[in-house]
């Protein structure tokens, strides 16, 4: 088994989901939306899972019911320090050099924040190519136009060629629909859309085969 195509989500994949990142952001967005709307905190949570589970993101709920700038709100809560809570991750270093197949970032963050979290990783020579939230606006994973306008972007030919490796079962369940094949991380029981499940990349050998002998490291 090989792919010619590998799509990487970011957040909470490339890194643990306890990094503290996912956190950081979060309290950005209830910022951002308490100054917004002008309501009070214990408020904000049942309305970020409202719109998250109707419109797919936070973002996409806030810009669809209230017209924000959707770059404003990216910028200012992915305004976090990010070697904080991440640093060069050696073994995913030397997992991602055992494929040759091309490496695409598929992300509902924006360009500059994953261009942020890969540099603190130590992986960006992986990823020349990343597909970010603006590019697939207005719409966004899981939504099936998003996933269609990815493939349109990166100039895939057939879904077949490709994995998806993601830890959102949701976003697990549209890429299947549509012919890829799908990695969940961050589990070693997979959801019912997900083709296989890792703890980690660093398992990824575990499930595809690699193609490039292992790094050397003195």
């Amino acid at each position: 088994m090989s792919f010619e195509t590998m799509f990487f989500d970011l957040d909470e994949t490339l890194y643990p989901a306890t990094s503290g990142i996912w956190q950081a952001i979060g309290s950005r967005m209830d910022t951002f939306i308490m100054d917004l709307l002008k309501i009070p905190q214990q408020e904000v949570s049942e309305l970020r899972e409202e719109l998250f589970l109707e419109y797919g993101t936070t973002l996409r709920g806030l810009s669809t019911r209230y017209g924000i700038d959707e770059k404003h709100f990216l910028d200012f809560v992915h305004d976090i320090p990010i070697n904080r809570y991440l640093q060069e991750d050696l073994a995913l270093v030397d997992t991602l050099s055992l494929y040759s197949a091309r490496k695409v970032i598929f992300t509902n963050a924006n360009k500059e924040h994953a261009e942020r979290v890969l540099a603190a990783l130590g992986i960006e020579e992986f990823f020349p190519e990343i597909i970010d939230i603006l590019q697939l606006s207005p719409y966004c994973k899981p939504l099936t136009d998003a996933f269609q306008k990815a493939i349109e972007i990166s100039g895939i030919v057939s879904t077949a060629d490709c994995v998806m490796i993601d830890d959102s079962p949701r976003n697990l369940a549209t890429a299947r629909e549509m012919g890829f094949f799908t990695i969940q991380v961050g589990t070693d029981v997979r959801c019912p859309h997900a083709d296989a499940a890792i703890l980690t990349i660093a398992d990824l050998p575990d499930v595809i085969p690699t193609d490039k002998p292992a790094p050397e490291r003195f």
